[in-house]
């Protein structure tokens, strides 16, 4: 089963796919709650290249890396990837209203849909907020 989030932004395509792909950003933005953070965050944007983010509860009681392959990149529009045995598909689509980012990936089985999707949501939320602070 996939799950899609999606969420728009007001912002130049540049300054949002510059966002998404800066080890500095993604620190800055990956967080889906208050009481969790981004401690570090890699990222070799090319088909084939590696990127990975380590996510921390900011009490220092759990924590966890995001990793894997990037597996194809348009510049400014596309990015897929692999994580472990799942897929992930980031979409950018410049429109009236801004930047239009969805995001589908492939869900696990140890949560819940919805608290996966919530999960997720928050994320591109936050990111959203990330950016439209910066412009």
């Amino acid at each position: 089963m996939q799950i899609t989030v999606s969420t728009t932004i007001a912002a130049p395509l540049a300054t949002v796919w510059a966002a998404y792909t800066t080890p500095q950003d993604i620190v800055a933005w990956n967080t889906a709650s208050a009481d969790w953070h981004t401690t570090s965050a890699t990222v070799d944007l090319r088909a084939g290249g590696h990127f990975s983010s380590r996510m921390e509860a900011k009490d220092g009681s759990m924590g966890f890396d995001f990793a894997g392959v990037y597996t194809q990149v348009v510049l400014q529009r596309l990015i897929e990837y692999s994580f472990g045995d799942r897929r992930g598909r980031v979409e950018f689509d410049e429109g009236p209203e801004g930047v239009a980012v969805t995001v589908t990936f492939d869900a696990e089985t140890t949560h819940p849909e919805a608290q996966q999707r919530a999960g997720w949501q928050a994320i591109l939320d936050s990111f959203r907020s990330h950016v439209e602070s910066r412009s």
